[in-house]
């Protein structure tokens, strides 16, 4: 089966006056469609710059040194011109960001913004028309007032409803890849569950493979089928979810894994057993 998403040794370094500052180690992953897949690790550990160099956000930068292969539906991204590059953005892949809020521009309504999405696909499509395709997209996400929402900026929705708001938008012109970074984190917790079970239930109805991005290993538990854990741009440990959690093998993933919190006990988890190599070969779980 051909894969949605193909990965091979991944690299990137930023160039400064002090040299190359390396991020990415070389990682590998890869999804299949209609597949989510985890991408999991600390703050600065390569997951969000990996999401901007599959979108070619990255590839602008002057001081920006990529290497390896992106495949993605079949086509090598590095060979496509940038026009070609953002003729996939917004239409066979798209973006979630961690803050909905500053991820919407507020100076335009919700009713501007999704006409915007939806003329990535079509550029003909009519003020009413995206209306309509606008309305039945917020309604998949159970917004139960939809005119008042399109109608609204911004600003004047709670951090929750802009998170539905951009999963709708994300999911409107039907991608084959969705890269979810980190979404739901400003929200608390009720609405994030909330939210990523609206989206999880939408990309298993629509067939979309995802690139869910996340420090949390308890939502990422409930949300993907396999796991790939990075570390200080490596890739430490891989496999499929169940058997990730049941027997974590590399000590990195151990670690991250009693730093989840817990309805019992109490004080700082105690991670000090597991130290050792962090830069151990890939643990891979058949």
């Amino acid at each position: 089966m051909d894969k949605t998403l193909a990965i091979s040794d991944l690299k990137l370094a930023f160039k400064s006056y002090s040299g190359l500052s390396e991020v990415l180690h070389g990682i590998s992953l890869d999804i299949a469609p209609g597949e989510t897949v985890a991408l999991v690790g600390e703050s600065g550990s390569g997951k969000s710059v990996t999401a901007r160099i599959i979108l070619g956000l990255l590839q602008r930068l002057p001081n920006a040194r990529i290497s390896g292969q992106v495949m993605f539906d079949g086509r090598d991204l590095e060979k496509l011109s940038e026009a070609e590059r953002y003729a996939l953005r917004g239409t066979a892949m798209s973006m979630i960001f961690q803050d909905p809020t500053s991820a919407l521009n507020p100076v335009f309504t919700i009713d501007v913004l999704f006409h915007e999405v939806l003329k990535r696909r079509d550029p003909s499509i009519s003020a009413h028309e995206a209306r309509v395709k606008a309305r039945a997209a917020l309604e998949e996400v159970a917004i139960t007032e939809p005119e008042r929402v399109l109608q609204s900026y911004s600003f004047q929705l709670s951090g929750g409803m802009n998170q539905r708001v951009m999963i709708a938008m994300a999911l409107a012109n039907e991608p084959k890849l969705l890269l979810a970074d980190e979404p739901g984190t400003a929200l608390d917790v009720t609405v994030q569950a909330q939210t990523l079970k609206l989206m999880a239930d939408l990309v298993e109805r629509h067939g979309t493979s995802v690139l869910f991005i996340s420090h949390n290993l308890g939502v990422v538990r409930e949300f993907a089928d396999r796991v790939y854990v990075i570390y200080k741009g490596r890739i430490v440990e891989t496999g499929p979810t169940a058997a990730l959690f049941d027997n974590p093998e590399h000590p990195y993933t151990r670690a991250l894994l009693r730093a989840v919190p817990r309805i019992t006990g109490g004080g700082i988890p105690d991670i000090s057993e597991d130290t050792g190599d962090f830069f151990a070969p890939m643990v891979v779980h058949s």
